[in-house]
């Protein structure tokens, strides 16, 4: 004989409610893992379903100057005491508008004595700095890493008296804005932090800390020509740290000219994309919105060493990831200039330089080829249309009123080349050669003509490949 006896309604609405909890937790994470393998699956296949190129240039479709946010370069952490004294031409021949140096307390010994007894010697960072003048550039300045004769501990670490640290960068401002006469140069308050000593924008170690004192001491900043201040050159865009960053600035006064952060990345929207996401942000910030510039101060295809920067591969990406910022980003520097020595004594090893260490030659690399092939361009940008997920590309128009053309062909899996529909809206009659110029290095002129202010060709673009195409009345 059993026994059974009623269940407590409420009970039975408890066990109700639990179990559809626990159904909706299965829902949920269902969900949530069918979302992340389709992530999987998209990360793992690249591109494989993407988008070809169809592009269409008006040739009489002005839209105003050429932005060239790629005319900005960056250089840190390999040797001490570097300077681009051989490569002064090579440089120069990229016209930059900006060279970004980091590690200059700890490569170019500037601050010597010790806590609350502070001296400066410029001399070794004078050199560069000059170099810098030399390629036609003004300095961009990480105010980077914490000078060893200061510091409570190694060069990551916080400063033992923070009047120290607000003195170091007052003076670092007086002496390249003031002595050295050098108008607009930018100071950036470190770099990497949350990376190079762990900061957070919170707790004990925190950057805004660091921020704040370097901010009162470009406040106390005396014959200075004008400059800016900013950072914090974050390893990435992320919203916590811009917001913390910009409720400190408002909050209390401090100054923020520009925002920075870094971007490695082979997904090439993910450069315009980081800015659109910075742009909105700004907006929840009315005070800081009509001034505040966006700058990423480093950026490639891989953070870590990588022999794609040896390659055409890292030159189609450096040339398809400026496009893609192009118009989008104030500056955009690519990292970086020069190789470090190999300890193996490999020439190249795949490290970020654009150049060979002066041990193996100083040798250019294909990245170096391309930024000087994109630079080429026509000063007046025309409007472009129908770029697709491999191929990017700009045109524009030169004093002669001929169109050029700069074309990337970008994959990440080395494995899509592409034959290019191109057609030319707005043109003149008549008969034409199509020059094309490739970074490979093969040539190639084309005679094409046509009867209506339409012209329609293609060009086929292998994998990882620029090429610089003219179109030139005969």
């Amino acid at each position: 004989m059993s026994n059974t006896y009623p269940i407590n309604p409420r009970l039975k609405k408890k066990r109700k409610v639990f179990f559809s909890f626990i159904i909706l937790l299965f829902l949920i994470s269902g969900v949530m893992i069918g979302a992340w393998q389709i992530k999987v699956v998209r990360e793992f296949f690249g591109q494989a379903s993407g988008v070809p190129a169809n592009l269409i240039v008006d040739t009489q479709a002005i839209l105003g100057p050429m932005p060239r946010p790629w005319r900005n370069l960056a250089q840190g952490g390999e040797d001490h005491n570097w300077r681009i004294d051989k490569l002064t031409s090579q440089v120069a021949a990229l016209k930059p508008e900006y060279i970004r140096l980091d590690h200059i307390y700890d490569f170019y010994e500037i601050v010597q004595g010790g806590p609350g007894n502070v001296t400066f010697n410029w001399t070794k960072f004078d050199l560069i700095i000059d170099d810098i003048v030399k390629t036609g550039a003004k300095p961009y300045i990480a105010l980077s890493y914490m000078p060893p004769a200061i510091s409570s501990g190694d060069i990551l670490a916080y400063p033992t008296n923070w009047a120290d640290w607000q003195l170091v960068v007052q003076k670092t401002i007086e002496h390249v804005s003031g002595t050295k006469g050098i108008r607009d140069v930018y100071y950036e308050v470190w770099n990497e932090p949350d990376l190079f000593g762990s900061f957070k924008y919170y707790g004990d170690k925190n950057y805004l800390t660091l921020y704040a004192y370097a901010s009162a001491g470009a406040k106390n900043a005396r014959g200075a020509l004008p400059f800016k201040l900013g950072g914090p050159a974050i390893t990435a865009l992320y919203k916590n740290w811009f917001d913390a960053w910009a409720k400190g600035c408002v909050a209390n006064g401090w100054r923020c000219d520009f925002f920075s952060w870094h971007r490695y990345s082979t997904n090439l929207d993910q450069f315009a994309e980081d800015m659109d996401l910075a742009r909105q942000w700004v907006q929840e910030y009315p005070q800081l919105e009509p001034t505040l510039e966006f700058q990423i101060t480093e950026w490639g295809h891989d953070s870590n060493n990588n022999a794609g920067y040896d390659s055409q591969y890292g030159a189609a990406h450096t040339v398809a990831g400026a496009i893609s910022m192009s118009n989008r980003v104030e500056r955009a520097f690519a990292f970086e200039i020069q190789d470090g020595k190999d300890p193996a004594g490999k020439t190249y090893w795949g490290r970020w330089g654009m150049f060979t260490h002066n041990d193996f030659g100083a040798n250019s690399k294909p990245r170096y080829r391309a930024l000087k092939m994109l630079d080429s361009i026509a000063d007046q940008r025309l409007q472009i249309t129908g770029l697709g997920s491999w191929v990017k590309a700009l045109a524009g128009k030169n004093d002669k009123g001929e169109t050029e053309m700069i074309i990337a062909n970008f994959d990440s899996k080395a494995s899509h080349s592409e034959m290019v529909p191109i057609t030319f809206l707005n043109i003149e009659p008549g008969s034409y050669t199509l020059n094309k110029e490739f970074l490979g290095g093969s040539k190639q002129n084309q005679q094409i003509a046509t009867d209506a202010a339409v012209l329609k060709t293609e060009v086929f673009m292998p994998v990882n490949e620029v090429a610089k195409i003219k179109l030139i009345k005969n």
